[in-house]
């Protein structure tokens, strides 16, 4: 499936707010406000400390953020008693009669995950390392397979319904396991895979949860080249094929530049750039951000921006 350009303002899937966070005297994010296409890979890029783990945690309900709103905003219907759980709370609320919005600053971390549907991985990588690879992507789908069980008889009995869902569970691990080149390790402990695995298997684990938005922190972390282009393979696929909304941090800007259909700068916690990877490469404000360049110096910056962000600059992904 080609993919389409699109104006990620038009149909965000996520719209983070006026969010800030404190912690204590510490403002870590100031009155940031951005959105997510629906269908788009958004990267959230800036310099160490800028904010974006922060954001991150926010996102997915680690934090509880001190000021803003973020709304998840899913297409189509969803399952009843979800939404029925969450309209008794006052914890959700429909801006048409099958769209329903998420507010997740109002959400704890693990209906964020189940009803709202926003998986996540982590910079350090949070396997169960001594459950086999299969098993890893079997544990992502036990909320679906406890409702199937009864929340015990069903699955202790082994009733039809139970084994139909253990068997979708299944399936649904094999083929990912498949997109991420790892089934021919399916019953080898997740402990023993290369790094390079382990960070694919940490991405499998998370579609399996079946997400509306994927929030990847330093995907390309530790990965050589060769891994690298493999990862961004997988993201394009993940977005393409599946029409998965990916938001993720990361360092490594030829990633960044190669899959972001959007791009948004952190630094100190505020917003300094917002637009498509051509526009966020030519601004001086960025540039100068990652050159650690005063604010005063910044038009020093915009008059030699020619020279820094020539076509070898280009070509080499550089800010």
């Amino acid at each position: 499936m080609l993919k389409q350009t699109r104006n990620w303002s038009a149909d965000p899937v996520l719209s983070v707010e006026h969010l800030t966070m404190r912690f204590g005297g510490l403002v870590a994010v100031d009155d940031l406000s951005f959105n997510v296409g629906r269908g788009d890979i958004t990267a959230l890029i800036g310099p160490n400390g800028a904010g974006k783990t922060t954001v991150f945690n926010c996102v997915t309900g680690f934090y509880k953020p001190t000021e803003g709103r973020i709304a998840l905003r899913r297409e189509g219907a969803v399952e009843d008693e979800k939404i029925a759980e969450l309209t008794r709370s006052g914890r959700q609320y429909s801006d048409g009669e099958t769209s329903p919005v998420f507010l997740l600053e109002r959400m704890t971390d693990f209906r964020i995950t189940e009803v709202a549907g926003v998986a996540r991985t982590f910079q350090n990588i949070r396997l169960f390392g001594g459950m086999t690879v299969l098993e890893n992507l079997l544990v992502a789908q036990h909320n679906k397979l406890m409702r199937a069980s009864g929340y015990s008889v069903a699955g202790l009995l082994g009733l039809p319904g139970y084994r139909r869902a253990a068997a979708a569970a299944k399936e649904t691990a094999v083929e990912w396991l498949r997109r991420v080149d790892l089934l021919d390790r399916a019953d080898d402990p997740a402990a023993d895979l290369p790094y390079g695995a382990q960070r694919r298997l940490e991405i499998a684990r998370a579609l399996c949860t079946n997400p509306v938005l994927l929030c990847l922190d330093e995907p390309a972390a530790g990965l050589n080249p060769r891994e690298s282009a493999e990862l961004n393979t997988l993201l394009k696929y993940i977005r393409d094929e599946h029409g998965v909304s990916v938001l993720l941090i990361e360092h490594d800007m030829g990633v960044v530049m190669e899959i972001s259909d959007h791009i948004v700068v952190l630094d100190y916690g505020k917003k300094i750039s917002d637009g498509t990877a051509a526009e966020v490469r030519s601004d001086p404000k960025v540039i100068a951000a990652y050159l650690g360049v005063d604010d005063e110096e910044v038009e020093e910056v915009e008059r030699d921006l020619d020279v820094k962000t020539g076509p070898k600059a280009a070509e080499g992904g550089a800010l």
